[in-house]
This record gives C-alpha cells, sequence and structure tokens, in this order.
C-alpha cells in the first residue's frame, strides 16, 4: 500500500479549473485613490534620506499605517511562525509543529505593546521544520543544515529594515531557536530580545513526546497493542503550541537563551498559549524598546561571562548534547570565543547537576514543572553558591545577574510558581530543581562526558546520565566488551531493533552506525534508533556508536559525533561485524573511551589493535547516502573547512576564504 492511499483520498471532481477561470469575479478596481492624509516629510528628511527610507514610509501608509505615525522608532519583530489559525485558533493550515503553531499570539502580544509605546513593528518570518516529524526520513537531512540558512535568512530580513532600532526573536524549537539565537548574536550592534516560544502542556491520558515517538518499535517487538498505540499517540501533545516536554534541544535552547542574557528571566519553559506567557511577550517588547533608550545592544549582553554561565547552566539542567554544537555558533556569530571539547569537560566536571527532568531522571518530571519550580533562576540560584557562575554578565533588563538573583530570591513572582506546582500536581518544587546537597544524596550525577579511544580519537558525546543503572558498578562505571553490529543507514539498523532484518539486534550488541556524519547525512538525528532502544525492555543491554548525533533520549551506552566522521577516515569506518568494542564510561567522573579490541576471534593489546584496525580498508558499503541533497553536501564542506561539529558547524569565512585560496 503506497503513503498515500494509507492516509484516504481527496475529492477534486468538478469544473475544470481552465474552464472554471472563464468567469470574472466584479467589480474589479483598476485605479485607487491611496491613503488619506500626508506624510510628515520636512526638508532635511527629502534632501537627505535615502530614497528607501522615503518610498518604505510610503509603503507603510498603503499597508494601513497612519500617516503621522511613520516616523515613530522602527522595531522588528521575526519569528519561525508556521501554520495559519483562524482567529478562535483552530488549524486552517498546520504548521509543521506545535512549537511555531501558536506563534502569531505572542507576535501581536509584542507587536500591540510597541505600537502602544509609540514604537512602530515590522513582522518577518522564516518558519523551521521538525525534528520529531521528519526522524528516520530524508527530511531529516535538511534538519542542521537548515539552522544555518534560517539564521542568514533572519539576519537579512533584520537588515532590510535598514532603520530599525531594535530586533524581537519569538521562536521555540530545535533549530529555529538556535538559528534565532545565532542571527541575533551576527546583529551585535542592536538591542536585541528573545521571546521563548515555552513548551506544551503534559498530557493526563497518554505518554509524553519523548516516549510515544518509539511506538513504532514496540509495536513491532509485540510491546504494545494496535488499539494502545492508536489511542495514546492521539493524546501525547496535551496542547497546541509549544516545544515538547523533556529537556531535548527545543528545551534546553530556551534554557541558554535565558542563560546568555537574551530573555528576560523566568522566562524559558514557560507554558505556551497562556496568559502567562501572553504577559512574558508584552514585557519582552517593552524590554526591547528600553534597550534602544539606555543604547543596550547584543554585544553588551553576549559576553565571554554571559558564555560562561551559558555553559555552567546547561551542566546543571543536564541539557541536550546538541547545544553543543549550537551554543559554538551563537558565540561566533558574535565574534567570541568557541568552547572547546576541553572547555565542555571541565565545566561539566564543575557543575553538578541540579534538575530532576524526563529524560534524565530519576523521577523524569515534565518540563513545564521546571518552569514552576523556579526555572533558570531557581537553578542560578544554586549555583551561585557554589561561586559557579559571572555574576557580573547583563541581560536584556540591563540589569546583571548578580542584580536579578536577588530580586529572585524573594520575589512574590517565585513564591507562587512554586506554590502551583505545590497545590495543582502536589510536586514539591525543591524536587524538581535540587539543592546541591539533596542532588548528591540522590545520587544525581553531572550528564555530559565526552570519550576518547582508538575509534574515537577526535573525541565523542554521551549523555551519561541516561545509561541505565543497572549497568553500573557499585562505583557508577559502565565497562563492557560488545560484539558489533554494523549499520551504513538509520533505516537498517531500526529494522534490526525491530527484528525486521535479519540477524535482528540483540543484548550484548553494539550499533555501529557509520556514514551518517555531515559528510554522510548532513550529521542527522538517530532519535528514532535511541529511543526505541530506551522503550523497549531489553534496550538497555544494547549500545550505539554513531558518527550521527542525538537528542539524550537513550538507555545503553549511547556515543554519538565520533570524530573523526566515518567518511572524513575515521578509524569508526573500518569496523565490521562480529568485532569486539569496549566501551568504558566513568558517570561519577566523567571521563570515557570507546576502542576496538578485538575482531571475533581474538582480543588484542592497545597496541596490536591500533595497528590491525589502521590496516584495515573502510567498510565497503561506506558512501554518502545517495539522497543527500545539493544544498546539505554544500554545507557539510563548508562546514568541514570551518572546524566541523566541535566548532559548530559554521561558515568561517576567513577558514573559507584561506582554503580557498590555498
Amino acid at each position: 500500500m503506497s503513503e498515500a492511499s494509507r492516509f484516504g483520498s481527496f475529492d477534486v471532481s468538478g469544473e475544470d479549473p481552465l474552464c472554471s477561470g472563464d468567469h470574472i469575479s466584479e467589480p474589479l478596481r483598476i485605479h485607487g485613490p491611496g491613503p488619506e492624509g500626508e506624510l510628515p516629510f520636512d526638508d532635511a528628511l527629502l534632501r537627505y534620506s535615502p530614497s528607501g527610507h522615503l518610498f518604505g514610509m510610503s509603503q507603510d501608509v498603503g499597508m494601513g499605517w497612519a500617516p503621522e505615525d511613520t516616523v515613530r522608532p522602527r522595531f522588528v519583530i521575526l519569528s519561525t511562525l508556521g501554520g495559519l489559525r483562524d482567529p478562535d485558533g483552530h488549524p486552517i493550515a498546520l504548521g509543521y509543529h506545535t512549537g511555531h503553531f501558536e506563534l502569531d499570539d505572542a507576535v501581536r502580544q509584542a507587536a500591540e505593546e510597541i505600537k502602544r509605546c509609540g514604537g512602530t513593528p515590522y513582522a518577518g518570518y522564516c518558519s523551521d521544520p521538525c525534528d520529531g516529524r521528519t526522524q528516520g526520513t530524508p527530511g531529516m537531512f535538511d534538519s542542521l543544515p537548515y539552522r544555518n540558512d534560517a539564521a542568514i535568512v533572519f539576519r537579512r530580513l533584520a537588515r532590510s529594515i535598514p532603520n530599525a532600532v531594535g530586533v524581537l526573536g519569538v521562536a521555540t524549537c530545535d533549530k529555529g531557536l538556535p538559528a534565532m539565537m545565532m542571527a541575533l548574536a551576527g546583529l551585535g550592534h542592536l538591542p536585541s530580545a528573545i521571546i521563548p516560544g515555552g513548551v506544551m502542556l503534559p498530557t493526563t491520558r497518554g505518554e509524553d513526546t519523548a516516549q510515544v515517538q518509539s511506538i513504532g518499535a514496540r509495536y513491532a517487538q509485540g510491546e504494545i497493542s494496535l488499539e494502545y498505540a492508536r489511542d495514546v499517540a492521539c493524546h501525547s501533545c496535551a496542547s497546541p503550541g509549544g516545544g515538547c516536554q523533556f529537556l531535548g534541544t527545543a528545551a534546553t535552547s530556551q534554557v541558554v537563551a535565558e542563560a546568555l542574557g537574551l530573555t528576560l528571566p523566568h522566562a524559558a519553559l514557560v507554558p505556551s498559549g497562556q496568559e502567562i506567557w501572553r504577559d512574558l511577550a508584552r514585557r519582552t517588547a517593552r524590554a526591547l524598546m528600553r534597550m534602544a533608550q539606555q543604547k543596550l545592544t547584543a554585544r553588551d549582553i553576549l559576553t565571554e561571562a554571559s558564555a560562561h554561565n551559558a555553559m555552567v547552566v546547561h551542566a546543571a539542567f543536564g541539557g541536550s548534547t546538541n547545544l553543543i554544537l549550537h551554543l559554538p555558533a551563537v558565540l561566533f556569530s558574535a565574534g567570541l570565543p568557541r568552547p572547546t571539547i576541553e572547555d565542555w569537560e571541565r565545566i561539566n566536571r564543575q557543575v553538578p547537576r541540579l534538575v530532576d527532568v524526563l529524560p534524565n531522571g530519576p523521577r523524569n518530571f515534565p518540563t513545564l514543572y521546571v518552569y514552576l519550580a523556579g526555572g533558570v533562576p531557581e537553578v542560578m540560584l544554586h549555583l551561585r553558591r557554589l561561586n559557579l557562575l559571572r555574576l557580573e554578565a547583563r541581560t536584556i533588563t540591563g540589569k546583571t545577574w548578580g542584580d536579578i538573583l536577588q530580586w529572585w530570591e524573594r520575589s512574590p513572582r517565585r513564591q507562587r510558581v512554586r506554590e502551583i506546582l505545590r497545590q495543582q500536581a502536589g510536586v514539591d518544587p525543591d524536587d524538581v530543581i535540587l539543592s546541591p546537597e539533596k542532588a548528591e544524596a540522590a545520587g544525581i550525577t553531572s550528564t555530559t562526558c565526552f570519550p576518547r579511544g582508538n575509534l574515537a580519537p577526535g573525541g565523542s558525546i554521551i549523555k551519561s546520565t541516561a545509561i541505565d543503572p543497572q549497568l553500573l558498578d557499585a562505583h557508577g562505571v559502565y565497562d563492557r566488551t560488545l560484539r558489533a553490529r554494523v549499520f551504513v543507514s538509520e533505516a537498517d539498523a531500526v529494522a534490526a531493533v525491530k527484528g525486521q532484518l535479519g540477524p535482528p539486534v540483540q543484548p550484548g550488541d553494539v550499533v555501529v552506525l557509520i556514514g551518517r556524519g555531515p559528510l554522510g547525512s548532513g550529521m542527522e538525528e538517530t532519535y528514532q534508533l535511541t529511543s526505541a532502544l530506551r522503550y523497549l525492555p531489553w534496550g538497555r543491554e544494547v549500545a550505539v556508536l554513531t558518527d550521527a548525533r542525538f537528542s539524550g533520549v537513550s538507555t545503553g551506552a549511547c556515543i554519538g559525533w565520533i570524530t573523526p566522521e566515518a567518511l572524513a577516515d575515521g578509524p569508526i569506518a573500518r569496523v565490521r561485524d562480529g568485532d569486539r568494542i569496549r566501551i568504558r564510561i566513568d558517570t561519577k567522573r566523567l571521563e570515557g573511551s570507546v576502542d576496538w579490541v578485538g575482531d571475533g576471534k581474538r582480543e588484542y593489546s592497545p597496541e596490536e589493535a591500533a595497528r590491525i584496525l589502521a590496516q584495515r580498508s573502510p567498510h565497503p558499503q561506506l558512501r554518502p547516502d545517495p539522497r543527500l541533497p545539493e544544498d546539505t553536501q554544500l554545507w557539510a564542506i563548508l562546514q568541514a573547512v570551518s572546524g566541523g561539529p566541535w566548532g559548530g558547524c559554521v561558515f568561517d569565512l576567513d577558514a573559507i576564504r584561506r582554503r580557498l585560496s590555498g
């Protein structure tokens, strides 16, 4: 059965569209008098202004703006809005995902506030895709490259109102919000602020949006019924707007934006579509206008101090590993140094994880509960006590984090949201955002580890908190030698996990998925694979090694970002079925290694293993995905020259020029 027939048909019977064009709807106007009134030109404006400024005023009144208001200060509102809603909020055309579907409301609230305060708002859009919707499809090949393209488009849109005095970004999800941060960072001479799109409500009737994405694998393995799958998948998205309910890339991007100072305090993870979110939009618009009055720009906000805070808060939340791609790109756009793998290692070893949130555990609260427990400011209160923050860093309020945390400690807002969490959910806020002492007593460890070894000499990433505790020894160490199952496509790997491609993946295997880095697939996200293993009862006994990426919803030792990637002659390209691979992760010391140790017949010493592996040829089926778009191939080449994934997959103009001239 074809994909189209599986989802039904449509009816286009009736009059031929060519014949229907014979009818002309009348009356048809061919002239108009134009708007009433006159534009407030003066001698200097006409003599010295560019013609574009003058014609822009003509277009403003043509769109219905009052002539006398065309000299107001101009503010650009950029968003990732997608879909089309009627006045009651019902869909006319669907968005690609919930994260951008309600953003028209935030844009409207901000625009009305700017207008009320004496400014002229302009709204422009560059929508964004959904990683959840494109999992396991060729659409994923455009996911990460989209981010750079969108950042360019946003900057071009902002510069296309050349006399704008401030830029407001409204975005929510995995690539759109990082793109927005990159864009605003690159417009550092302007006042800039962000309204996050927030999070969707957790469902009371089904599974969260992390678990529900594994229903195909669980059904294929007989873990759930067809009736259960039909029911639970219908209820997982409990509100039409907002990012997913787990601390994936969307939620982590919001947290990082706030830690950088680009949002108002207590903005990340706000529930989308509710009055508390609309109020945030209005207050952010006023904050942007105040920035313009004070001549405070994005360059004043994005500093080495704010970059430090973002890395520390990321570690304290146990945030998505994808931000290790995105934060360097934001900092590069701001003209700041990009953190190295050693910087990430140092921060993650210094900073305790303080947030109990899905999917890190142990109790797996939804992201909305983190917001109600106090969100980013609450976490920063604990980090302040540990002297881990740069309190001199400023935010869009014009105040430093030192000032803000003094306010937050006594704020009625803090008291009220925490009270709501107790009353409505029966949850103690201090069980969601824990003190360092309480986190240590609960055995909550730091999150991210960067294993090296003869298969990952350039480094790799594992969200070590995602390893099932049953797999760790008494010292918190995962140490297994597993047999390799090598795949060059995610579809084949997932089919083998489902038992649909023989021999099926089984406990004791390590799935080695190669050729899926930037050069092979645009560095696709393999959530479909890792989430399937997480929610299968035996999945914890299977590890994953890949040069692709994923966002931490895993259960065995799932290691991504293996560098060099297979298609850049990385050692992982030489692994074969049946090889023996040793993975060792110390979840407390955040140290790890991933090594080829044998060929299925015997194991070798480290020196012998290195020699034998180097003599092997690459896997015979290794090649870039034949469906990889040319746009993505160009992106892959440019980002490789510019520092690759550890450099944020950016376009470094100086590095590209040097390569071209060399």
